[in-house]
């Protein structure tokens, strides 16, 4: 029997695909074609042989992601950025309502402003799950379950009549949301390439930014309305169920590993031949793996590994200062300058114009980034990603002065909504500069910062986590 060679091509680590193999037609078959531990004997290869029967992308694949057409690929980062946006949506609809909900549930204002922080809150615990799933059974998985979640729980907000309720409901509608604010970004690099994808993740950017900024004007409408504090949370959960429906119909799976594993199923039941192999075959996801890996190792990282503390440190505080502004504008614009509900939240909308300028910032950027790439090789340079966020920085610290001293009478008041604009820009320049690098960075970099690191010796298993999505199997060095 002749075996196919293999072949190696860039591989991008926001996307844990394998390299190529030309495939040969086979005969056996499984009635099931699923694969088990005792079919990998079954029949019996070598080494070399079962490798070549290893299910991967072919040139020009119409199957991998990466080669959808651009049109198709802009209608799925579409969905995604409005599934972000749904999500974001939903942490600030809620915050023009705290005074009614105060007055409802018969608690200070101080502690109702749990319903925001609480969400939030959920933010940061629901990524341990959703990243794994994401990883292990797909993109789809991890996404459209979490967002119908999501609706349930905005539901239930909705229908509370106890502070208790209102809070456990809000808190599990963050961990549910958290699902497309965290794995979307990785959904975008399954699809578009590394020159390409710095203007998807723009405009996911603007979907996770607009929906704080965008929230409170709805939210103040929909809570001094005869429909009440209620439909803040009944709007959302219609808007989630939306594209929740949508995403059931129009969007398909991402995920490369996963999309080879049905391949490879696909052929053992089409080609009759059970030795059509792919390695996501075995990856399970089960209680110890999530303790010793999911959970583990990010937390490891986090306090060992000075880079991530510092950047996390950096986007926690820019993304609090963010969510900030939705308690500080009502102080400064309703109960300073005494405009009412509605109008208040208005200087909201420059946050969001903020926002879109920064898009203008942000693709500036594409052209040299590109060049980069390309003196490159076609290999990603992490680092050129970071130079906007030092003019981002500069207009966030700007806006946030700015807004502190004319936030008072008699300044007029065009001025603090001015540097409104300024934060909201700043922050939109900052966030995708800070979610594309770190990534790369530890893929590309990771087992050399990990032998040099002090804090955070290099353990076996992780020798292999960081090199081998760089290594094809004729041991070239790809990336």
């Amino acid at each position: 029997m002749t075996l196919p060679c293999s072949r190696s091509v860039s591989i991008d680590p926001f996307v844990s695909t394998t390299s190529p193999t030309l495939q040969l037609p086979h005969h056996h078959a499984n009635s099931h074609g699923e694969l088990t531990n005792e079919q990998y004997d079954t029949p019996s290869l070598s080494k070399d042989e079962k490798e070549a029967y290893r299910v991967d992308w072919e040139p020009n694949d119409p199957e991998n992601p990466r080669n959808w057409k651009t049109a198709y690929k802009g209608w799925l980062t579409f969905q995604l950025g409005m599934l972000a946006l749904a999500a974001s949506l939903g942490s600030s609809i809620i915050s023009p309502a705290n005074n009614a909900i105060s007055e409802y549930i018969h608690v200070s204002s101080q502690v109702a402003t749990l319903s925001l922080s609480l969400y939030v809150l959920g933010f940061a615990f629901g990524p341990l799950l959703w990243a794994p799933i994401s990883e292990v059974w797909g993109r789809k998985v991890s996404l459209l379950p979490a967002m119908f979640c999501l609706g349930l729980f905005s539901i239930g907000t909705a229908t509370s009549k106890t502070p208790a309720a209102i809070f456990i409901t809000r808190f599990f509608g963050g961990v549910f949301g958290s699902a497309p604010v965290s794995n979307v970004s990785a959904a975008l690099g399954d699809i578009w390439a590394p020159k390409a994808r710095g203007t998807a993740v723009t405009f996911y950017a603007v979907c996770v930014t607009g929906g704080p900024t965008l929230g409170p004007v709805i939210g103040s409408s929909l809570t001094v309305s005869h429909l009440g504090w209620r439909w803040t949370e009944y709007i959302e959960a219609i808007w989630v169920f939306t594209i929740f429906i949508l995403g059931v119909f129009a969007l398909p799976e991402l995920y490369g590993p996963v999309l080879l594993k049905k391949k490879a199923i696909r052929l053992r039941r089409t080609t009759g031949n059970q030795a059509y192999w792919h390695p996501h075959e075995e990856v399970k996801l089960d209680f110890k793996s999530i303790v010793t890996k999911q959970i583990s190792r990010p937390l490891r990282m986090l306090f060992t590994e000075p880079m991530v503390t510092c950047i996390t440190l950096y986007a926690s505080f820019v993304y609090g200062l963010l969510y900030l502004t939705l308690e500080v504008f009502p102080i400064v614009f309703k109960e300073i300058r005494g405009w009412k509900l509605v109008t208040s939240t208005l200087p909201f909308l420059a946050l969001f114009v903020g926002v879109l300028c920064a898009m203008a910032i942000n693709l500036s950027n594409q052209p040299r980034y590109m060049r980069i790439v390309d003196r490159n090789k076609g290999k990603p340079v992490p680092e050129a990603r970071l130079p906007p966020m030092l003019v981002g920085g500069v207009l966030f610290v700007i806006g946030l002065f700015w807004f502190g001293w004319t936030a008072n009478p008699p300044h007029h008041w065009i001025l603090p909504v001015i540097a409104g604009a300024f934060i909201g820009s700043g922050f939109n320049v900052i966030f995708p500069c800070l979610a594309l690098p770190v990534p790369l960075i530890f893929m590309k970099y990771g087992l050399r910062l990990r032998k040099m690191s002090k804090f955070a010796p290099v353990e076996e298993d992780e020798r292999v986590y960081y090199t081998q999505p760089h290594f094809g199997r004729n041991g070239r060095f790809i990336n």
